[in-house]
């Protein structure tokens, strides 16, 4: 599909604004000047960890661990990533060194 010079803006124009209002809207719902609902809080505390599990599961839901490697390559690298978030509680490095250890393990050593 070949977009006009005029429909590309507009979804720029679009995506930017998406992007502005989901930026600046908490700041506007929740000026410093009143408390923060309960309901938010709990759902901070709560959501980061239910979107590691879901992640976790669609990572892993094609997986066949009745035929070989068995899901060693992503087993191997969840354990490497848990025991090193553990160690280090750096989200960031991680999920760095935890996706490059898949990714060998997936083109280099399981072949």
């Amino acid at each position: 599909m070949i977009l006009t010079t005029t429909q590309a803006l507009l979804i720029a124009l679009a995506v930017t604004a998406g992007a502005i209002v989901t930026r600046f809207l908490p700041f506007l719902l929740f000026p410093d000047s009143r408390p923060v609902p309960k309901i938010v809080t709990y759902l901070g505390r709560t959501l980061p960890a239910a979107m590691m599990g879901l992640l976790l599961v669609y990572c892993l839901r094609n997986v066949d661990f009745a035929a070989a490697p068995h899901g060693l390559p992503e087993l191997i690298s969840i354990a490497v990533l848990t025991l090193l978030h553990l160690w280090k509680r750096n989200g960031l490095l991680s999920i760095g060194v935890g996706t490059v250890l898949y990714m060998v393990l997936v083109q280099a050593v399981f072949v």
